[in-house]
């Protein structure tokens, strides 16, 4: 008997059950939060300064920070990536 998913891609046996855009949204965003726990270490700010370098609560911060959280918005995301230095760039593939 052939095995039908030799040759096959990971990410197809994902989309083939369902769950690669779910699965995608949450390795993002775990990147996204653990590049801004790093940067929150390297430049020795507390979560309350970042939050308030946002103009957000420190529970939304907390949301963003949670890597399992993917109900995130995109102001949010701008919000963290100029408190940071940075900017956000998103782009469809």
């Amino acid at each position: 008997m052939a095995n039908s998913h030799i040759g096959s891609s990971f990410d197809d046996f994902l989309e083939e059950t369902g769950v690669l855009a779910e699965t995608n949204a949450v390795a993002i965003k775990r990147v996204i939060a653990w590049e801004i726990q790093q940067k929150l270490e390297q430049e020795h700010l507390s979560k309350t300064k970042m939050a308030q370098m946002m103009n957000t609560s420190r529970a939304a911060l907390d949301r963003l920070l949670d890597p399992n959280n993917t109900s995130i918005t995109l102001h949010t995301l701008d919000n963290a990536a100029k408190a940071l230095g940075k900017t956000l760039r998103l782009e469809l593939i």
